[in-house]
């Protein structure tokens, strides 16, 4: 007999639905001791797909050094409960796509994990959702060197929602 679904964190990217201002700050150089950050602007379009299990995010980022855009693909396990987050870059449109991180929300924070490489080095990666309002939310990277013992935070998103 086949489990019932596990549908409990199903809706954890609900929030996210509309349209949204994005504040950038990141780190100039990740996993390399820096500490000069670059601010730049963007947008966030998110919109649901197949009822919910997935979702995915068009986005344009305003860098310094020129504009891009990149989407944010969503998919929801119900066996696992969790979410899998890729990222397609118009920059590299037909690279590979990094492995999804895989997580979910606990209290309002949601955390994602995935194991990928930096300049031919294993590291961990972390996604952070939090400080989610209906009209605010923060998304945060972070990078370990050292299989999650210590954590560089290298990139901030602050969301307003556009009404």
């Amino acid at each position: 007999m086949q489990s019932a679904p596990n549908l409990t964190h199903l809706h954890d990217f609900d929030f996210l639905v509309g349209d949204w201002h994005v504040q950038h700050r990141q780190l100039k150089a990740r996993l390399a001791g820096s500490h000069e950050w670059v601010e730049f602007d963007g947008t966030c379009s998110m919109h649901k797909l197949m009822n919910g299990y997935s979702n995915v995010d068009d986005n344009v980022i305003n860098k310094p050094s020129g504009s891009y855009k990149g989407v944010g693909l969503r998919s929801y396990d119900p066996v696992s409960g969790q979410w899998a987050i890729w990222w397609l870059d118009s920059r590299e449109p037909f690279a590979d796509l990094d492995p999804p991180v895989k997580g979910n929300f606990v209290n309002g924070v949601g955390t994602f994990y995935a194991n990928d490489t930096l300049n031919g080095k294993p590291i961990r990666v972390r996604f952070t959702w939090s400080h989610i309002t209906a009209d605010s939310a923060q998304w945060e990277q972070a990078y370990s060197p050292d299989g999650g013992q210590t954590w560089e935070t290298n990139w901030v998103m602050h969301f307003t929602r556009v009404r």
